[in-house]
């Protein structure tokens, strides 16, 4: 099977990107912000059309450019978790982890961050030196600098406590090219670890729900376990973290860049019991909850054992799975081969499925 050259690749983003987009709403609602068909949309009739430019219209989580002869990466990313604080982290670490992970999964080395903070009026100085105590200690742990930064305070009722954006520089060191459109018939698909823990951590958090379970948030850097899979499957297609949407919106974004059929085994995909009870409570598909920990990964056929071994390796990736595999058709759907022998589409996220955790 020939390989997908980068002239094909940049072709196939070209083709999908300039696809006539519209927003059907007359004003923005929440599931502008879901991760879904509704935000992708958006992105496409406003701001692309917009901005539209070589760096942007590929719409992967960063842009990638070179400036003196380096690769850099460059992302930027905004936080708006309620509540603040929840088991295995905060929005501090949250903010941190997230940007970290955007450079992270085009194989650069994060660098440097910035830091902005929209604050309530009336919000604790007590809360706000724990955000930042946190965000400090994830940028140690991930080996990154906040450098610069901004802070605006709002009148109380005006926003929701506090807000974060970041933005983050990476280096590329690797000569590797990921990409949504580089997928192609054969590829297999691997996801680093459980799915779901972190939307339903928050989701539970709130009090809201009468559920209790012993869940923690997977934030956490993955610089590391993206270094490991791309020594061992140094032909990765495409990577990317998967945050809001889950890895059902990862999925079907691939399958719409690439013009091909993401088959996912449902029996493969790693989901922690506690995870997929209180999924089943809600009504919800874990593969729809976002991870804040976790990776989607496209490789070669031939490297995805070696891919998996190598993650499983580190205490980030024990769960890795291969849980799909990539075909010619049908194109731009996402299917499910369930447990019970049937079929089912995994489509993109219509509405906003969940009560909001970002």
């Amino acid at each position: 099977m020939s390989e997908r050259s980068e002239d094909d690749v940049l072709e196939r983003i070209d083709r999908i990107r300039r696809r006539p987009a519209r927003v059907a709403d007359e004003r923005i609602t929440l599931a502008h912000g879901s991760g879904g068909r509704a935000t992708h949309s958006l992105i496409d009739a406003v701001f692309l059309d917009a901005f539209r430019n070589p760096l942007l219209e590929p719409l992967e989580d960063q842009a990638i450019f070179t400036a003196g002869g380096a690769r850099l990466a460059f992302t930027t990313d905004t936080f708006v978790v309620s509540p603040l604080f929840f088991p295995g982290g905060d929005i501090g670490d949250l903010a941190v982890n997230g940007t970290v992970n955007d450079l992270a999964v085009s194989g650069a080395r994060p660098l440097y961050l910035s830091a902005g903070f929209v604050l309530e009026e009336g919000f604790p100085v007590a809360d706000l030196r724990r955000v930042v105590a946190s965000m400090a200690a994830a940028a140690r742990r991930a080996g990154v600098q906040v450098v610069t930064g901004d802070t605006k305070v709002v009148q109380r009722g005006k926003a929701d406590s506090c807000f974060i954006n970041t933005a983050g520089v990476g280096l590329l060191e690797r000569p590797v090219r990921l990409s949504a459109a580089a997928a192609q018939p054969g590829d297999r698909v691997i996801v680093s670890g459980p799915i779901g823990d972190h939307g339903i951590t928050v989701m539970l958090a709130r009090g809201e729900l009468g559920i209790s379970a012993e869940l923690s948030s997977d934030t956490a850097p993955l610089t590391e376990l993206v270094g490991l899979l791309l020594d061992a499957a140094p032909a990765t297609r495409f990577i990317r973290d998967a945050t809001r949407g889950g890895v059902a919106t990862i999925c079907n974004e691939l399958a719409l860049a690439s013009e091909v059929a993401v088959v996912l085994d449902e029996g493969a995909i790693p989901v922690r019991p506690e995870v997929r009870g209180a999924s089943e409570i809600l009504g919800i598909d874990p593969l729809y909850v976002a991870c804040e920990g976790r990776f989607v990964a496209v490789v070669p056929a031939e490297q995805a054992d070696a891919a998996a071994r190598a993650l499983r390796s580190h205490p980030q990736g024990e769960a890795a799975a291969v849980i799909g595999r990539v075909e010619g058709d049908p194109a731009a759907m996402v299917l499910v081969d369930t447990e019970f022998g049937g079929q089912r589409i995994v489509d993109m996220l219509v509405g906003d499925q969940l009560p909001r955790i970002c």
